[in-house]
């Protein structure tokens, strides 16, 4: 039982935490930092086999269910938050943009190679944030076309200017219009889900759909003690889908690539 509440304090202590840097951050640009530094640790907390044993346990308690999503709601504020902070210092020439981007270099283009996005591929990006890195990546290694869509403005207008000082505004649009979207994914060789995008069964419903019968759905997504920081994919797809699971190691969230049925799929493929 003490394990149980070594759990329920650590996702108490994170959900406080992470508030009171958020609020300290918008009074005091320098608290972004230690803002930063907290994400960072819960990241590590949530890939970590001792967290992963304590949420087998434990994870099933109403308790602990419910301070699990008070966590994931105050993480992704502070995310958004965060994210737009740094496109902001981007802007301003405080962050060097290029050298951000090659970090995600190695493993991007392991996703690019297995997902199958080229120079001719057309990318619909659900949840694109307000430091689009996901989607300027995929641009700038594959040459694709990334449509990229967020209901959040502020967050659609800072990452259109990211993208132009990344030069790569050339190859990517952005919009909070949904129609606008739906209208993108008539042509979408790829569709990509971020894993903070929560309304996955409506939206892969209406994917369903619409989407062409080779298009492929890659979702984001963190089930069980990943659930903290991502929202989770309960949903029964054999049926409907040809799946494709990407197997994360020590990754912080997870990947499911989806085809209609009657479409070529893929092997599980490890990244």
């Amino acid at each position: 039982m003490k394990k149980k509440y070594a759990l329920l304090l650590a996702l108490q202590s994170f959900e406080y935490e992470i508030h009171r840097l958020k609020a300290y951050s918008e009074e005091c640009s320098d608290c972004y930092e230690l803002l930063q530094l907290k994400l960072d640790a819960l990241c590590s907390f949530m890939t970590s086999d001792e967290s992963e044993a304590l949420w087998g346990e434990w994870g099933d308690r109403e308790e602990i269910r419910q301070h699990g999503e008070l966590l994931r709601s105050a993480s992704n504020q502070a995310l958004c938050r965060l994210e737009k902070y740094q496109s902001c210092q981007v802007l301003e020439q405080k962050m060097n943009v290029s050298e951000y981007l090659s970090l995600l270099t190695s493993t991007v283009s392991q996703e690019l190679k297995i997902f199958g996005m080229e120079a001719a591929s057309r990318i619909l990006f659900i949840g694109s944030g307000a430091f689009p890195v996901s989607a300027l990546t995929m641009a700038q290694e594959s040459g694709a076309e990334v449509f990229c869509l967020d209901t959040d403005e502020e967050a659609v207008a800072l990452g259109r200017r990211v993208a132009e000082a990344a030069g790569l505004l050339a190859k990517l649009t952005f919009t909070s219009s949904y129609g606008a979207g739906m209208s993108f994914l008539d042509r979408a060789t790829h569709v990509v889900i971020a894993s903070l995008v929560g309304n996955k069964h409506e939206l892969l419903r209406e994917l369903k759909a619409a989407a062409g019968l080779e298009t492929k759905i890659i979702l984001r997504y963190g089930n069980g003690l990943k659930s903290i920081f991502n929202f989770p994919l309960e949903l029964e797809l054999s049926d409907e889908w040809e799946i494709t699971p990407i197997i994360q190691n020590k990754r912080i969230y997870d990947t499911v690539m989806l085809q209609r049925k009657g479409a070529r799929g893929l092997e599980a493929t490890q990244l």
